[in-house]
């Protein structure tokens, strides 16, 4: 099947300006006809920009959906993917994304693990699965995913269990929400990697400001507090944010330094990447990386740490 060209979730299917990692096949546009040729309740959600140019209605929570819906089974072979409502949709480009800078990483990995299959751990990993899927299907990683919600944790075992492409997918329960890695990787457990997109929030309040300035630059949108692309409190928010969550890995990492080749996580605000930085050198990490991902517009960052030589 020929690849559709897609771009981020806010990004109109016209813009030009993309800096997606070269192994991402969400490069440009989104090619609409081919998706909605692959999923054809799509074309209900196709929308005349005033330019004359066909869109996805992002101001539409069950438009974002069904687009995720046709790129997981455009590109990913995922035909019976869903979401309860008021979960976190995330754009597939920039999930991608990350995966495929993270594999870069992977190429520094010592030679005595060259010829075993990639195992990596996905912290928080929803109801969407997303993740697990992409690493899964497009470089054949081993994939374990951790979640503290149990109803995230059940549709994500439904969507495993719905396709036999995704069989090896692994999901763990984390019991202990003060926890990160605690009781998840296991005794004599070994990961290449670990991944993570962290809550970005402090609270509730300030997830809704973000979300009303958001509805404020959809044109035509009304002014709302409500997300489009969902999201519970476990995948948005949390005490201290970020910033802390991110502490609070790199606190836990220490005691799994010989279990994981690289420790990785979204960083959402830049400002948070040199206090992060200081704290792995606190703890004399020997390897520290910041890698950038650029979609239009928007920018973020991958940290990266690793104790093995």
């Amino acid at each position: 099947m020929k690849p559709a060209q897609t771009s981020a979730h806010n990004t109109p299917p016209q813009a030009k300006t993309n800096t997606l990692h070269p192994n991402n096949p969400h490069h440009g546009r989104y090619d609409l006809a081919a998706l909605v040729k692959t999923l054809p309740e799509l074309k209900g959600f196709i929308i005349q920009t005033p330019k004359g140019e066909a869109s996805i209605a992002f101001a539409n929570a069950k438009a974002v959906v069904c687009l995720n819906k046709a790129l997981l089974k455009h590109f990913y072979g995922i035909d019976q993917w869903t979401l309860p409502q008021g979960f976190l949709c995330p754009p597939i480009p920039g999930r991608a994304d990350y995966i495929h800078h993270i594999a870069d990483l992977l190429q520094q990995r010592p030679v005595n693990r060259q010829a075993l299959p990639i195992k990596a751990l996905d912290i928080g990993t929803g109801a969407n699965l997303i993740y697990p899927i992409i690493a899964h299907r497009a470089l054949n990683w081993e994939m374990v995913g951790s979640e503290v919600s149990p109803s995230a944790l059940k549709h994500a075992q439904k969507l495993i269990d719905a396709h036999p492409l995704l069989q090896n997918i692994q999901l763990r329960q984390q019991k202990r929400p003060e926890h990160i890695f605690n009781s998840i990787i296991q005794t004599g457990e070994y990961f290449d990697i670990t991944l993570c997109n962290p809550p970005f929030f402090r609270s509730q309040d300030e997830a809704n400001a973000q979300a009303a300035r958001k509805w404020r630059n959809l044109k035509g949108a009304k002014s709302s507090s409500v997300r489009n692309f969902g999201g519970q409190q476990q995948e948005l928010w949390c005490e201290g944010g970020e910033l802390a969550f991110l502490r609070s890995m790199i606190d836990e990492s220490v005691h799994y330094a010989k279990q994981v080749g690289w420790f990785t996580s979204i960083v959402s605000n830049l400002n948070h990447v040199p206090p992060l930085k200081k704290e792995l050198k606190k703890r004399k990490v020997p390897h520290i990386q910041v890698l950038e991902m650029s979609q239009g517009q928007k920018h973020t960052h991958i940290l990266a740490w690793s104790f093995q030589a």
